[in-house]
């Protein structure tokens, strides 16, 4: 029981001694540390340009091919060589009318039918539909005129209110070819079409 208290007590006094030996010279390499000066490193960049030549000979241009040579002149036909005697063609000239009668608008003959579309403009996208990737379309009703223009436009449907203006402006600038009765021009009312607005990829 005595062995155990001195060999516990040998072992802690060499432990003790070991860390103080060890803190003591932790100490003096502090000091070393703290006044020797440090050699400082530094990197230096250097930009090298490049080497550029420059071509400073002058081209002389190439001189263009010359003009092909004019061709001879065509010989006159000599007229002697006609028979007069070759027989003839009479041709009776042809009878012109004094009157000329002109139907439709501006003094156009117009043919009988239906009315056709010949101007279609495309809309502008609004720009707040395109910033945020909204599509859809517009359903229009609106009249042609007698001469080919739209009036009265009105929207029948929209997928969304932001596309209703440009719809609209669309369609008063299509034209079309008018509706003809009995040789006179005549409004259509009630045409309808669908204006769509689909982002392309």
């Amino acid at each position: 029981m005595i062995g155990r208290y001195i060999f516990s007590i040998v072992v802690g006094s060499v432990i003790t001694l070991s860390l103080i030996f060890v803190m003591h010279l932790l100490i003096e390499h502090a000091e070393d540390a703290v006044t020797t000066e440090r050699t400082k490193h530094q990197l230096d960049f250097v930009r090298i340009k490049r080497n550029e030549t420059l071509n400073t000979e002058d081209f002389t241009p190439e001189k263009p091919p010359k003009p092909p040579e004019t061709p001879p002149e065509v010989p006159p036909q000599d007229m002697d060589s006609v028979d007069p005697n070759a027989p003839t063609i009479n041709i009776p000239a042809p009878q012109m009318s004094n009157t000329i009668e002109l139907g439709g608008p501006g003094g156009m003959n117009v043919a009988e039918g239906d009315y056709l579309p010949i101007v279609r403009v495309a809309p502008v996208y609004p720009a707040r539909a395109l910033s945020r990737g909204i599509e859809g379309y517009v359903d229009m009703g609106f009249t042609v005129t007698t001469t080919g223009t739209v009036k009265d436009p009105i929207v029948l449907f929209s997928t969304s209110s932001l596309f209703e203006r440009a719809a609209t402006r669309a369609v008063l600038k299509f034209k079309y070819k008018p509706r003809v009765v009995d040789g006179i021009p005549v409004d259509v009312p009630g045409v309808k079409t669908r204006i769509t607005f689909q982002i392309e990829d």
